[in-house]
């Protein structure tokens, strides 16, 4: 064991998204946009939901926290990556690797916890609207919540504990351009096919899992709707429709980069760029554009703002 810390690498070097300076230029201004655009729309609506009373309901309470995990998600490797494109040199100290690493699958893992929980919300409030008021009461949305944030830390200590028991004492370069487990363990210095299988077993069971769990939760919805008035299907369709689509649009890479282990692709940095950088913007864009409570909402309190 002294000997392999004594010959662990002290730094990682990433590749970076690209080598051509003028398209680092480009992704730099794209990519900054799109960051404080995502800290700024999932803010608001942060702040809609906490200072307006009749937002104060479970499916909006768990909105406020998919906005909170999307500004972390987020966080924990844009400014890492707009860094870099400002840098020739693009590095990591092993210890930040390992922390980046770590809240990554912390964020990631609570985000797919908490669109399941959404889900069952929907499925609830459609499905069983007299039961509603009993079974997803504020106390039961408060612990679910703080389920979610306990399976994603200890989805995320595992994932640590994989990747920190190998040994690191030879090549240093990512090419990428965070820390994540498949592309960090490939520069252990031994076998890491059992490793590869146990971060599947992981992190793809549950991504594979919990999405499986979304789509017949979803469809169950879709076949009750045929009990509702039109005004009630409209108004269910709406929401489910935006729920889906955020769903889609995070499950699908987490589902690509994490089911196969030991295995690249040419597209792998397209779909992590989409993954950690567009689908945090596009969760406020989505909920806020489909949803006229949340518009009507922010509306108000701009005007209360202004006049106050």
């Amino acid at each position: 064991m002294d000997a392999v810390n004594q010959t662990r690498v002290a730094e990682f070097i990433f590749l970076g998204l690209t080598d051509n300076g003028v398209l680092e230029i480009l992704f730099l201004t794209a990519f900054s946009i799109t960051y404080v655009l995502t800290l700024l729309g999932n803010s608001v609506i942060i702040v809609t939901i906490v200072f307006t009373l009749r937002l104060h309901t479970p499916m909006y309470f768990f909105l406020s926290n998919l906005s909170f995990i999307d500004i972390c998600h987020s966080s924990v490797t844009v400014p890492k990556m707009l860094q870099g494109l400002l840098l020739e040199r693009k590095t990591i100290f092993f210890d930040s690797c390992i922390a980046q690493l770590f809240f990554l699958h912390l964020f990631a893992c609570a985000e797919i916890f908490l669109l399941t929980i959404m889900a069952y919300d929907r499925y609830v409030a459609i499905c069983t609207p007299l039961h509603y008021p009993h079974v997803m009461n504020m106390r039961v949305c408060v612990r679910l919540v703080f389920a979610l944030w306990l399976g994603g830390t200890v989805h995320s200590l595992v994932q640590t504990f994989l990747t920190l028991r190998l040994p690191y004492c030879g090549p240093n370069v990512i090419d990428s351009y965070f820390c994540d487990v498949p592309s960090v363990i490939k520069l252990a210095c031994t076998d890491t096919y059992l490793t590869g299988m146990l971060i599947v077993s992981n992190s793809g069971t549950i991504s594979l899992a919990c999405f499986l769990a979304l789509v017949a939760s979803y469809t169950v919805i879709l076949v009750s709707l045929r009990k509702q008035s039109a005004e009630g299907r409209r108004k269910a369709l709406s929401t489910c429709s935006a729920h889906f689509m955020v769903v889609a649009l995070f499950f699908g890479p987490c589902i690509f980069i994490y089911t196969r282990p030991d295995t690249s692709f040419s597209i792998d940095k397209v779909v992590s760029v989409f993954y950690t950088v567009v689908t945090p913007l596009l969760n406020p864009l989505i909920y806020t554009l489909r949803n006229e409570e949340v518009k009507s909402a922010m509306k108000q309190l701009r005007r209360t703002q202004v006049f106050s």
